[in-house]
């Protein structure tokens, strides 16, 4: 489920923070030196992005019941995000992070804050019933730094290619490992109401988290007939989703309304591909989709 939260939090901060094309613009039409300025018939001194701004919305995703699982489950997928006094909110899958370094009109622009995040991979929706003996995990609350740097103007006015990072401890006692959060998303409006965003991304994970979520001790191998396992941290997983926004009055640039359909694909790896969760009662190959409204003002 973590992936599906991923792909609805990083593109989309983005999407709502671009102003919107006054007209299509395909490869050949992109000129080699962006005039600067927004585009003809789009005044951006009446934009929502330009100074405070705050979008809330929610979405229902499509996902594994637990990472490795091959049954899927609906669950609700909110997102808050915005500007408020110079600082950034960017959603995170169940949780959020902060950027206090402001952004420039032109690039490279550089990301840093806070980053905290909720926790539920097997605290409960376990769909496999030989899996949920093994019993039901604590949620874990991470906590640690977002970072990162995104380059505008890539290849139209209006487009930014961005590389981010986060690190994240669990303070919460269930994991009390580090996972590591790697990314590049390419972002670029489709047309004056119409945005999409491409991301891949990455979880490194130690061997406090590996052995919490991913062995099978001798008292849960007892419980549920799987073999023992002793896992261990490293890559834990490979992923990339495809993210289409679209504005219901036809126009990124003015808040209101909008649209969101995203889809994904991750690859498990490693231990968390070898345990018995995932290899004789689920699958590697993690499929998601989710669809979701939001309100900028």
């Amino acid at each position: 489920m973590k992936y599906v939260a991923c792909g609805l939090a990083a593109p989309f901060s983005m999407l709502l923070a671009a102003p919107a094309l006054a007209q299509d613009m395909g490869v050949e039409d992109v000129p080699q030196e962006p005039a600067a300025g927004p585009p003809p018939g789009i005044d951006m001194d009446d934009s929502v992005f330009d100074d405070n701004w705050l979008s809330v919305g929610v979405g229902v995703g499509i996902g594994p019941s637990y990472d490795g699982s091959d049954d899927y489950v609906a669950f609700p997928a909110p997102i808050v995000q915005g500007k408020l006094g110079g600082v950034g909110i960017s959603p995170r899958p169940a949780g959020l992070a902060l950027d206090f370094i402001p952004d420039g009109d032109n690039g490279p622009n550089f990301a840093l804050g806070p980053s905290v995040r909720l926790r539920n991979d097997r605290a409960d929706q376990i769909e496999d019933e030989v899996v949920e003996l093994a019993g039901e995990l604590d949620r874990a609350f991470e906590v640690g730094v977002a970072t990162g740097v995104s380059f505008p103007k890539v290849l139209n006015p209006f487009d930014s290619l961005s590389f981010n990072l986060d690190a994240r401890w669990d303070v919460a006692g269930a994991h009390d490992g580090m996972v590591i959060e790697p990314g590049v998303t390419y972002f670029t409006p489709l047309n004056p109401g119409m945005a999409a965003s491409l991301s891949v991304s990455g979880e490194f994970v130690d061997d406090d988290f590996a052995d919490y979520y991913y062995s099978v001790s001798p008292d849960q191998s007892a419980a549920s007939g799987l073999p023992q396992f002793q896992a261990d941290g490293g890559l834990n997983s490979l992923g990339t989703n495809l993210l289409l926004a679209i504005d219901l009055d036809g126009n990124l640039a003015n808040g209101g309304i909008s649209a969101v359909v995203i889809g994904g694909y991750s690859r498990l790896f490693g231990d968390a591909k070898r345990t018995p969760y995932t290899s004789i009662r689920g699958s590697a190959d993690q499929f998601f989709g989710a669809v979701g409204v939001g309100y900028t003002f």
